[in-house]
């Protein structure tokens, strides 16, 4: 059975005002609003705390503190939200291979949502970071899809399906998934895993995304990067913990945990690493 949610909550957090049918149109502008106003990061895993996924904590960091979250976190708010609007819509797991070609061989660990519209399979995934789609795409093989940032195209699909970006004139895998259905039971440890294991990325660099109109907000680390939907990007490196705090809270509007552990951690991602 579905969890509760808040949605006046939610729609306050990400401006929507409109028809709550449960048509394309309102996915469409759902999936627009969303990533535009709530964004990705990994603060919680980087300060060494679990990720919690059940919705009144989601609520809770998401909605009310104003802070973002990854991909669970993103994707599984979404979904129960879609739910309540009486959308047709379940959770997938996928395979990133945007970094590592050799990803599709390893274990599940992004999840995105499979949702039906009217017989039609589309899907939807607002929480891949700076890759994040800000529109839904059909469930279709071999059509290039435009979203109001990159072009994107879905290959394969017998089963496996391969999400691919247009970065410039070279397309670009994302990630590998399939249409297999997935259970809260298979969410849970993946998303354990991702967020303590010391191997993962998530414990250990800094990720923060945001997908407004025109562009894409992006920090890794100390590097924070505004890449229009056209022209070129500006990138700066931040050299103090008060560029972080003030990019962090400026840029993204994140409202920064009070958390004792945040100054070194911080700290730590601008001191110049040694010379060997």
């Amino acid at each position: 059975m579905p969890e509760k949610v808040n949605l006046k909550a939610y729609f306050d957090r990400i401006g929507f005002a409109g028809s709550i049918a449960p048509t394309l149109a309102t996915l469409d502008l759902l999936h627009a609003l969303h990533p535009a106003a709530i964004p990705f990061e990994n603060l919680t895993p980087l300060l060494g705390e679990p990720v919690a996924l059940d919705q009144p904590s989601l609520e809770k960091k998401l909605l009310a503190d104003k802070r973002g979250g990854y991909c669970f976190e993103h994707n599984l708010l979404f979904m129960r939200i879609l739910q309540d609007l009486d959308f047709t819509v379940r959770p997938l797991l996928a395979r990133v291979v945007l970094s590592n070609p050799d990803g599709a061989a390893l274990p599940p660990s992004h999840l995105l949502l499979l949702v039906e519209i009217n017989g039609q399979n589309h899907i939807a995934d607002v929480g891949f970071g700076g890759l994040t789609l800000t529109t839904p795409l059909r469930l279709r093989a071999d059509v290039e899809q435009t979203t109001p940032h990159e072009t994107f195209r879905l290959t394969g699909g017998d089963p496996d399906w391969t999400l691919e970006a247009k970065l410039g004139e070279e397309w670009r895998a994302v990630y590998v998934f399939t249409l297999d259905t997935v259970e809260e039971a298979d969410i849970a440890p993946i998303n354990q895993r991702i967020a303590t294991d010391p191997a993962s990325p998530f414990t250990r660099e800094l990720r923060v995304a945001l997908a407004p109109s025109g562009a894409r907000l992006k920090l890794h680390n100390t590097q924070f990067t505004r890449q229009p939907v056209e022209g070129e990007a500006e990138k700066r490196v931040l050299g103090s913990v008060e560029e972080l705090r003030a990019v962090l809270s400026g840029e993204f509007g994140i409202t920064l945990p009070a958390d004792e552990r945040l100054e070194p951690v911080l700290a730590a991602l601008v001191q110049p690493q040694p010379t060997v």
